[in-house]
């Protein structure tokens, strides 16, 4: 096996990827550069730069990536409505590319000749930093401690940070959070524990952003999203940056309740896998982005993007981010969001949102055409007589076979 001289390591400044770093420069006697990025996860992550320098690191890397998260990476995946196994908003592994693409290029930066991340081998997280990582740089070396080492529970995290001098929250000394708990920008999810049997409800405290739908205000909110070729760029007539349509969205939604799902996803590695997650921001964009789709999308253009968002999603989840297929797909959904402008009203009210109303300057909606009163003739009923003929023709000949 080549020698590993230096290695970028994915560095929350936690109990996990704090044993990492150290156990990367025993296991491979090699310099370790730490990335620690903030993806909106609502965490200060200026601590894990004393702690990385405490345990020795030179070269630390601290980066504020909402912006970049945000404006390429969630909103593409929203403009294609995007769901995974019809529920999932793919909150966990959107984020995975991004990473990965920030550590490969730290890692040329540095002259680095490997990275590393604290994914288990049993997610889909490995997966999603590998892929991503190989495509950006077939040549790198990828290190994932929780595949080599025998530090597979909690206690033997704690025995070995003990043994090696590293601090450790009290939080993590008395057995730390129920749940394993992802957050970013779009969501926070939490997995492992009680969740592991699907049959026990989600506990009323594990919820950190929204509020109990019924413990939600008893008066509705009234929000109207602005849309520029797909994109969200307004909230109530607010222009707004990328990350910061996310933010006030967030807000929104988790002061009413809106964005939590109870849900048992299949895993690419083959397992099923119950996890619980809070998307405030996103529930509330899909249902805009889908009502000014409504109007200002062609049917059958609107009914295959709707065919191919099962495989766009299954691609993101999967971690084929940066695959060709999912760039061909991208550029088809980019394609139908020219014209993807306008505005949207909505009622947000515990735990629901609903769509009140729609405009766009390039509505396709014709309303001498859709009206049930006299339309003048702009459109002629008798034609539909023709029309439903052709189309019962084959019904009617299978019919006629069949009565035989």
């Amino acid at each position: 096996m080549k020698q590993i001289k230096k290695v970028v390591l994915a560095y929350s400044g936690g109990l996990d990827t704090s044993v990492i770093l150290k156990w990367l420069k025993e296991k491979y006697n090699c310099e370790v550069v730490t990335f620690t990025a903030d993806i909106g996860q609502g965490e200060e992550i200026e601590p894990a730069r004393e702690k990385a320098k405490s345990a020795g690191v030179k070269e630390i890397f601290i980066e504020n990536l909402q912006e970049d998260f945000a404006k390429n990476y969630v909103f593409p995946m929203f403009r294609a409505n995007t769901l995974y196994e019809g529920e999932y908003l793919l909150g966990t592994s959107i984020a995975r590319p991004l990473i990965a693409k920030r550590l490969i290029e730290i890692a040329k930066q540095t002259g680095a000749d490997a990275i590393a991340h604290g994914a288990t081998g049993k997610g889909n997280d490995q997966v999603r930093f590998e892929l991503s990582a190989y495509a950006l740089n077939p040549e790198i070396k990828v290190i994932a401690p929780w595949r080599e080492w025998d530090l597979l529970s909690r206690e033997k995290l704690l025995n070995f940070a003990e043994q090696h001098g590293i601090s450790v929250d009290m939080k993590h000394k008395k057995g730390g959070s129920p749940y394993s708990m992802d957050a970013n920008l779009l969501h926070i999810s939490y997995e492992g524990r009680h969740l592991e049997n699907p049959n026990n409800p989600p506990e009323d405290s594990m919820w950190r952003w929204t509020k109990s739908p019924m413990e939600a205000p008893d008066k509705e909110e009234l929000v109207t999203l602005s849309f520029v070729n797909g994109d969200p760029v307004a909230i109530n007539n607010l222009k707004l940056k990328a990350h910061e349509i996310f933010h006030t969205l967030n807000e929104i939604g988790s002061r009413n309740g809106i964005g939590r799902l109870d849900l048992v996803e299949n895993r690419f590695v083959g397992m099923k896998s119950r996890g619980c997650y809070e998307t405030p921001g996103g529930t509330i964009l899909l249902k805009a982005h889908r009502a000014i789709e409504s109007i200002t999308l062609d049917r059958e253009v609107a009914h295959l993007k709707d065919e191919l968002m099962p495989r766009y999603a299954q691609l993101i989840y999967n971690g084929f981010w940066f695959a060709p297929e999912r760039d061909a797909l991208q550029t088809l959904i980019d394609h139908t969001q020219k014209n993807v402008t306008g505005d949207v009203k909505l009622i947000c009210y515990k735990g629901s949102v609903q769509v009140i109303g729609r405009t766009s300057p390039h509505s396709l909606f014709d309303e001498n055409i859709a009206t049930f009163e006299d339309d003048g003739g702009t459109y002629n009923q008798y034609d539909a007589e023709g029309f439903i003929k052709l189309n019962a023709l084959r019904l009617k000949i299978l019919g006629k076979k069949n009565k035989e």
